[in-house]
């Protein structure tokens, strides 16, 4: 394997080992159990803080920037299909524990929710690192409850501790189903300027990716 990772070596190792994808019937039943629990069934808002925010993929009724409190945005899990694959596993965002993280809410259309969340699972659950939640955010026209996919800590797709030039390392050679690592990290913060939503590590971030693109 071809990793430029010294300090998370064996993270990298035990999530090449474990990886593996969910089946359509685990992606269904963790749908329909995260439906379940909705506490307002007539309202359904997904929170967008990564690829979602230029890339939703669904049908929208309104849009609302939006703060969650005690998460952030982070480089954390391992991208083994979307972003990278098993041998040369990339990095994606997942919303980590502690601080705010400013992005996105989307509001769905009522008809065909299930067809919505299985493109939706399909996209962001195929090997379940995420832990669907439903959790209260800020707009500027009030709090809403919105669906929130944030990382398993507990997984071993979680990855915590690389120094910047590692993240622009691996970022850098990683390439999945959906393109390369590097797209998608700079269509992300193309998308948060865009938007207004400051998030000055991951600006400076992708301006380090840039600068090495750019090298001869």
């Amino acid at each position: 394997m071809k990793t430029p990772l010294p300090t998370a070596l064996h993270k990298a190792i035990e999530h090449i080992q474990k990886f593996r994808l969910w089946t359509d019937e685990e992606r269904e039943l963790s749908m329909l159990q995260t439906l379940a629990e909705h506490p307002s069934p007539e309202e359904i808002w997904v929170f967008g803080y990564g690829s979602l925010i230029w890339r939703p993929e669904f049908n929208f009724q309104e849009d609302r920037l939006a703060t969650l409190q005690g998460y952030h945005r982070s480089l954390c899990l391992w991208s083994s299909v979307n972003r990278g694959t098993p041998e040369q596993p990339g990095l994606v965002f997942g919303l980590d524990v502690g601080g705010t993280c400013q992005g996105k809410v989307y509001k769905l259309h009522d008809d065909n929710i299930h067809e919505q969340f299985r493109l939706l699972w399909k996209r962001e659950m195929p090997s379940g690192a995420y832990i669907p939640k439903w959790i209260r955010c800020e707009t500027m026209m009030g709090p809403i409850t919105a669906l929130a996919f944030v990382m398993d800590i507990n997984s071993h797709a979680y990855v915590q501790g690389l120094t910047r030039e590692e993240t622009v390392d691996i970022v850098l050679n990683a390439t999945g189903s959906c393109g390369p690592c590097p797209e998608y990290v700079l269509e992300t913060a193309n998308a948060l300027a865009q938007a207004s939503i400051k998030d000055e590590n991951l600006f400076e971030l992708a301006e380090l990716i840039k600068q090495r693109i750019a090298k001869p």
